[in-house]
């Protein structure tokens, strides 16, 4: 079971697991451009925010829709929802690591220079309360999502590379047409040059 939100933009897609069984779910089927959001220190729920397509950069989420996602996180944390001044920590998915002598939902960082953090001061009622209502319950099929768009990126990859390949080669070409045409200058320039020198006087005379 995961459970999903709408936030103040309705373009992100915002998920997280039920309990830590449904979290180490989500580490392992979490999209390579999902963000993964955490209460510091104290047990919380996974809260993952799904970046937007072609948008995978971490430093350019919008300052509105972090407040959604640390406020929803902290408020998911039993011990986080009590305290003010709670530190959220979040970082690529692709950044989490996970090893076998881990606890179930437990994770660490493959880079720990890769992780941010944002405060959160106090509860937000009026965020809290307009995420509440959005709240739906669903049983998706986590492994057949993943893999599906997986092969959607390496589509993307390959028409890329292919596009890449088919740029280059024009340019090549392009560049090897230049070169034809400077040599064919250079060669009418000097032929032309050539033929000059065989005149001599008797050509100056026929212009005076």
């Amino acid at each position: 079971m995961v459970f999903y939100f709408t936030i103040c933009d309705p373009s992100y897609v915002v998920y997280m697991g039920k309990d830590k069984y449904e979290n180490e779910e989500l580490i392992k089927h979490a999209w390579p451009e999902d963000v993964w959001f955490h209460v510091d220190k104290f047990s919380s729920a996974h809260v993952y925010l799904r970046l937007r397509d072609g948008d995978f950069d971490i430093n350019t989420i919008p300052s509105d829709v972090l407040e959604d996602l640390a406020q929803l996180t902290k408020q998911n944390s039993i011990e986080g929802s009590k305290r003010n001044n709670v530190q959220i920590v979040y970082t690529m998915a692709s950044n989490l690591k996970k090893t076998g002598g881990m606890e179930v939902g437990q994770v660490s960082f493959h880079n720990q220079k890769e992780v941010k953090y944002t405060k959160v001061e106090t509860r937000k009622s009026e965020i809290i309360n307009r995420l509440s209502k959005t709240k739906e319950e669903r049983h998706p099929d986590l492994l057949a999502e993943k893999m599906s768009h997986m092969k959607e990126l390496n589509r993307r990859e390959r028409n890329a590379a292919a596009e890449r390949a088919r740029a280059e080669k024009e340019e090549q070409e392009r560049r090897k047409k230049e070169a034809e045409a400077r040599n064919y200058d250079l060669l009418e320039d000097h032929e032309l040059m050539t033929s000059n020198k065989g005149l001599g006087n008797d050509y100056e005379e026929d212009f005076m």
